[in-house]
Parts: C-alpha cells; structure tokens; sequence
C-alpha cells in the first residue's frame, strides 16, 4: 500500500484557533506564521485550487495543526510547518519550513507536492 502525505501546520487545532488565526492573516499578513497555511487557505476558508487538487488526488493526504502533530508524534521535533511522507509510520521530509516559506504560490506547491510523492513512492 503506498504512502500518504502528512502536512502539518504551524497553527493549534479548535474554533478559536481558527478564528484567531484568520484575523491574523487579515491584520498582519506579512508576520504570519503559518505559510502552508497562507498557500493553501485564504482569509475566510480554502483556496479553490487547493480544494480541487485535494478532492481530485489520488494521493492519501492527511492534515494535522501543530498541537495534534506533537501529540500522535512526540518524538518529532521539527520547525513548522512541514510536509512529510508517511509510509509504515515511518516519516520522510518532503517538505521543509523553510522551502515552504520560499514557495511563492499555490501552483509551485502542487507540482513540487506531486513530483516528491512520485519520488517517495518510486523508492
């Protein structure tokens, strides 16, 4: 069975997280901390583009916030956010914080997303 993409954001999981984190983006852009999350998600919910390719993928995809990372992963420490591939609960980065926050638009993250899985799986 192949693997899945995990993709963690550098934000905590609950309503009030959600609706301070949309304010944030809305008041302060440039000093928000999530950039998985300023790809893929716009002030008042998900990009098009990102629910499309989410629907339409025939990749496994799973999404945690920061708080439910570190608790189904405790031994993971890691700057966030990241991506990885998860294949027999063993995690491989496909993503860095750092390669996130340079990637310019939704599009690079797409592409770069589905050539590194390709890769993973192909090992």
């Amino acid at each position: 069975m192949p693997g899945k993409l995990v993709f963690v954001y550098n934000a905590d999981s609950g309503i009030l997280n959600a609706v301070m984190d949309s304010a944030h983006k809305l008041i302060s852009p440039s000093t928000y901390s999530c950039s998985l999350c300023a790809l893929t998600y716009h002030t008042f919910g998900e990009k098009k583009l990102w629910k499309k390719f989410r629907k339409e993928s025939s990749l496994e995809l799973d999404f945690l916030h920061k708080d439910e990372f570190e608790n189904k992963y405790p031994d993971q420490n890691h700057e966030l956010p990241v991506i990885f591939y998860e294949e027999d609960s063993d995690l491989t980065m496909i993503m860095t914080n750092k390669e996130l926050n340079s990637t310019k638009d939704l599009r690079s993250l797409i592409e770069t997303l589905t050539q590194r899985y390709q890769t993973n799986l192909n090992r």
